[in-house]
């Protein structure tokens, strides 16, 4: 059985040492200006690279806009 971590609502297949660098590449998120909890827990944009994503997690990303 294939394990899974949900990313906005969407099931992504789960590999060990998967980080939130190689989550937002599989989803093809390249917008610059992203918030991502992971389980509720905030992480930081010079983490993305090392964070490890637990078997199972639920991921949220959120794209930030600004403007006037």
């Amino acid at each position: 059985m294939k394990t899974t971590v949900i990313v906005n609502g969407n099931k992504l297949e789960w590999f060990a040492g998967m980080t939130i660098g190689d989550v937002l590449e599989k989803m093809n998120y390249t917008f610059r200006m992203l918030v991502i909890r992971v389980n509720g827990e905030l992480v930081r944009k010079q983490n993305y690279a090392t964070h490890e994503v637990p078997s199972g997690a639920d991921i949220k990303v959120i794209h930030l806009i600004s403007g006037g």
